[in-house]
């Protein structure tokens, strides 16, 4: 039995991968009909229904597990039963009039659970994909807006969570974006990778059952199905069957960029440490209260919520990696799970990116002043008078300003090292600051 936190009947398939399904069934119907194994008014039928569950119909029909065994094979024959009696209605008869039309003869003709899936699992995770990439590109441009207000401000960098040299809130906002940016490069070459489908090999990329000219047909038909113009048929089916290691390479980018929005959630925790007692560099938008007892405490809640989902993610991707290594010989019949975990990775991030973006980037004020002293009194100051005074000479300075709880410049003009024009130019942070 399942345990009582989880019940795979209570889950329900993703909407886009229904939707996917249908997409496959319309371009099979019409490509049979081309060839001349299936029936034109059967053909439109079909086409028809499928088109209607692409629109969102009929997806409280489809009841199948998401996790089960078989392959995913129940999924495939819940989308055969559902879009047959859809077009039984639409063809004049009664649901369930399989004489008429059946599900297996007509609406899984020339295909097979084995190639059905995968194909429509890859079209879901394009569309999903779409998304991710909207997401990213919204909080790649919030995070440059909002350095533009930043790009003259001074905070103080920090290595090993200890005071490093100077650089401008606007620069570590635009190293943000650009990491962000190089998720949304993954996302198109995921798209890419993706885009690799093997309908048309049936059971074990053979084509057995299917006609000689339905392979080619299908595909195009499909890309007009799912408005993804850049499908285009594996090039060894047999191999396509078998591996899903496309799959876990394209988890391996949603991994990644977990790691980025991991990076910038904890950030901007750090940063806004505090207010009072901490380093309070930032002040995040108050989006809930925070504390049952402690009145006026508030929580980034935003960003403790971005790191919970990326754990998850993390979580996801180990799944998908051991599930593709769990085919044996020609088939992987441990897909369902791949795709329960895929999508689930793909929908998250995706709310988990546009959270930051709509919620907390747009409201982040940076606390201009209390950066600005930060930057002025670190003893990493001192970095500049290296190449003039000498390492030890400035790591002297850094010591004495430590144990008297002076300043470089102060402790600089005391002990005579160079002229104090010149010390307070080389110890000036915009001096430090990139050209």
């Amino acid at each position: 039995m399942w345990a009582s936190s989880f019940d795979a009947r209570e889950q329900r398939l993703h909407p886009e991968l229904i939707i996917a399904l249908a997409m496959v069934k319309k371009a099979a119907a019409l490509a049979n009909m081309k060839v001349g194994t299936l029936e034109r008014v059967k053909a439109m039928a079909i086409a028809r229904a499928a088109d209607e569950v692409i629109e969102g119909k009929w997806h409280d029909y489809f009841i199948g597990e998401v996790i089960q065994g078989g392959a995913g094979t129940a999924i495939n024959m819940n989308a055969n039963e559902v879009i047959t009696n859809r077009a039984l209605v639409i063809l004049g008869y009664q649901p369930g009039a399989c004489d008429k039309l059946n599900p297996i003869d007509d609406v899984n003709k020339g295909q097979s659970t084995n190639d059905v899936l995968p194909t429509a699992m890859r079209i879901a995770a394009i569309r999903l994909w779409q998304r991710y990439i909207k997401a990213n590109l919204l909080l790649a441009g919030t995070l440059r807006e909002k350095a533009a207000q930043y790009m003259d401000a001074i905070k103080l960098g920090r290595t090993h969570l200890q005071d490093a040299v100077p650089l401008t809130i606007g620069a570590e906002l635009e190293a943000w974006a650009a990491a962000i940016q190089r998720d949304i490069e993954r996302g198109h070459r995921a798209q890419k990778l993706l885009a690799k489908v093997n309908l048309g090999g049936t059971a074990i990329g053979t084509g057995i059952n299917a006609h000689p000219l339905y392979r080619e047909i299908v595909i195009e038909e499909l890309r007009l199905a799912s408005s993804i113009p850049n499908l285009w048929l594996a090039k060894n089916l047999i191999d396509a069957t078998q591996n899903l290691d496309i799959l876990v390479e394209v988890s391996g980018f949603l991994r990644t960029a977990a790691v980025t929005l991991t990076k910038i959630a904890n950030d901007l925790r750090l940063m806004a440490f505090g207010p009072m007692a901490g380093q309070a560099e930032v002040e995040l938008p108050s989006l809930a209260a925070g504390s049952s007892i402690m009145a006026g405490k508030v929580n980034p809640i935003i960003p403790e919520v971005v790191n919970q989902v990326c754990f998850k993610v993390f979580g996801n991707d180990l799944t998908i990696s051991m599930a593709a290594s769990a085919g044996q010989l020609e088939l992987n019949v441990m897909q369902p799970v791949l795709a329960f975990a895929l999508f689930e990775s793909l929908s998250m991030l995706a709310e988990a990116v546009n959270s930051p973006a709509l919620r907390v980037i747009k409201g982040v004020k940076f606390r201009v002043e209390r950066c600005r002293h930060y930057a002025e009194g670190a003893l990493s100051l001192v970095t500049p008078l290296v190449p003039v005074i000498g390492y030890a000479a400035a790591a002297d300075v850094a010591k004495k300003a430590l144990a008297s709880g002076r300043n470089i410049l102060e402790v600089a003009r005391e002990l005579k090292l160079l002229p104090e024009e010149q010390a307070r130019e080389l110890l000036d942070p915009r001096h430090m600051l990139p050209n």
